[in-house]
C-alpha cells in the first residue's frame, strides 16, 4: 500500500506538468512563486535527503543539488536564494526529470524490504509535503501565465453546465462553549495541528457558503478599495502602495477574469478568490460582519465529510453552490481567511530536528486558512488542516466566508 500511494502521488506532480513545455517550467514571475522546475526537483530532493539520506552509505545523485534545492532547512545546510530559483537554467528539464525517476525506484525498492514504522511516517510527510507543491505548481504557473500579456492557457476549459444562481447567503448558528481542536492523533497530521486542546466559543453564526463574485463586485463598485476607513494599516498601506482595485486576476472591466484556462467572463455566483488577507477582513467590515476563527471553522467542521471541488476534478476554478442546506463548500473551491494569526496552539513544540523547521519556524506575522481549494488534493485535507500564508499573498485560492457574534 505504501509503495502504490507514493507512485500514486509522485506520478500526479508528474501529470499535472504534462501539458507544459520546458519554458513553462523555468518561469518564476515573482519571488513568492517558484519555477515548475524547481518544484519537481524540490519535491524530489526532500525524500533524497529526509528519507534515502537516513542510510549513510547513501550517495547523492549530485551533491551540488543539494544547495540547489533545499527550501528553507537551514539546519541541514545552506541554499540557493529563493528569488534567484528562476535563473536555474541548469540542470536541465531532462536531468530534473532523470533525477526523479532515480529517488522513485530507490524509495520504492526501501519501501519493499523496510517495514520500519519510522521510514513510513518520514515518507506519509514527504507524500503530504508534495501534495502541498501540487497546489503551489498550480498557482505559481498561473500567476506566471498571467503576466504574459498573450493570457495563455495552462488547460482547455472543462465542459460546463449551464450556470445557475448560487444559494442565498444565510447565516448558522455555530457552537457556543468549551469545545476541542487539533488532531486527535490518529492518522496523519502536521506537527501544527497538535496538541487537542479546548478553547471557548462565544455565542456567533457563519454564513452557509463563502462570498461569491457578485457580492464582491459590490463592494469594489461601491469604493471598498478607495475606503481607508475599511483598513487595516497595513492593508490600506499596501493598497495604495501595490494600486490594488480588485482582486488579483480580475479584468480592470471587472466583467473578466484570467482562469487556468485562459480569460473568461466573470461568474457572479462562483466563490470570490485571490483575495488577500487585508482584502478579505476589509469586506467583512464593509459587509458588516467579521471573519471566522480557526476554532468557530474547525469545530464547524468536525465530522463533515471531505468532499468538494476539489484537484481530481480538475477544473481548478471556484464553483458556485446551487443547492443544499447548512454550511456548504466547507472544503475545496477557496482556501477561507480566518481572522486567526498562525502561532502554536497551547503546548505545541516542534519536532527535534531538521523537520521541526517545517512549520514551527513560521509562525510569526501569518494568518491560518482553513478547507482546502479547487487545487487541493481530497486526501491531504481534514478538519484540523492550518494553512497559512502573510496577509499581503494573493496568488492562492483563497476567499472567505463571513462570520458574525450572536
Amino acid at each position: 500500500m505504501a509503495v502504490t500511494r507514493f507512485s500514486r502521488v509522485r506520478q500526479q506532480t508528474v501529470e499535472l506538468c504534462a501539458g507544459l513545455s520546458a519554458e513553462d517550467l523555468q518561469l518564476q514571475s515573482m519571488p513568492d512563486a517558484s519555477p515548475g522546475k524547481w518544484h519537481l526537483a524540490h519535491t524530489s530532493w526532500f525524500f533524497e535527503q529526509f528519507v534515502l539520506g537516513r542510510d549513510p552509505a547513501y550517495r547523492p545523485r549530485d551533491p551540488a543539488w543539494h544547495y540547489l534545492f533545499n527550501s528553507y532547512y537551514q539546519s541541514v545546510g545552506p541554499m540557493h536564494a529563493r528569488p534567484q530559483r528562476g535563473l536555474l537554467s541548469r540542470p536541465s528539464l531532462d536531468e530534473v526529470r532523470d533525477y526523479r525517476h532515480r529517488i522513485d525506484a530507490a524509495v520504492c525498492e526501501l519501501l519493499g524490504r523496510d517495514g520500519d514504522p519510522e521510514l513510513a511516517g518520514l515518507v506519509e510527510l514527504g507524500l503530504q509535503h508534495e501534495q502541498q507543491h501540487q497546489e503551489l505548481l498550480l498557482t505559481d504557473i498561473k500567476h506566471a501565465f498571467w503576466c504574459n500579456p498573450l493570457r495563455p492557457a495552462y488547460r482547455p476549459p472543462l465542459p460546463e453546465p449551464a450556470r445557475a444562481k448560487a444559494v442565498p447567503l444565510r447565516f448558522v448558528d455555530g457552537r457556543e462553549g468549551i469545545v476541542e481542536i487539533g488532531c486527535r492523533g490518529e492518522g496523519f497530521s502536521f506537527d501544527n495541528e497538535t496538541p487537542r486542546h479546548r478553547t471557548l466559543l462565544q455565542p456567533h453564526a457563519l454564513a452557509n457558503r463563502p462570498v461569491g463574485n457578485a457580492e464582491y463586485l459590490a463592494f469594489v463598485r461601491e469604493g471598498g478599495y478607495r475606503e481607508p476607513g475599511l483598513w487595516l494599516a497595513d492593508g490600506w498601506a499596501t493598497v495604495q502602495r501595490e494600486g490594488w482595485q480588485h482582486p488579483l486576476y480580475w479584468q480592470d472591466d471587472l466583467a473578466s477574469e484570467f482562469t487556468l484556462a485562459g480569460v473568461r467572463e466573470l461568474d457572479p455566483h462562483e466563490p470570490v478568490c485571490h483575495l488577500s488577507y487585508y482584502e478579505a477582513e476589509a469586506f467583512a467590515r464593509w459587509a458588516g460582519a467579521r471573519l471566522p476563527t480557526e476554532a468557530e471553522w474547525e469545530s464547524a467542521a468536525q465530522g463533515v465529510p471531505i468532499d468538494g471541488n476539489l484537484q481530481e476534478g480538475m477544473r481548478f476554478q471556484p464553483r458556485a453552490a446551487t443547492e443544499g442546506d447548512g454550511l456548504l463548500q466547507l472544503y475545496g473551491d477557496v482556501w477561507e481567511w480566518t481572522a486567526s494569526p498562525y502561532v502554536g496552539y497551547p503546548g505545541f513544540r516542534p519536532p527535534a530536528g531538521a523537520l521541526g523547521e517545517y512549520n514551527g519556524k513560521f509562525m510569526c506575522g501569518q494568518w491560518v486558512l482553513r478547507g482546502g481549494s479547487c487545487a487541493t488534493p481530497r486526501d491531504h485535507l481534514r478538519a484540523t488542516y492550518r494553512n497559512f500564508f502573510p496577509p499581503h499573498a494573493r496568488w492562492q485560492f483563497a476567499g472567505l466566508r463571513l462570520g458574525q457574534d450572536r
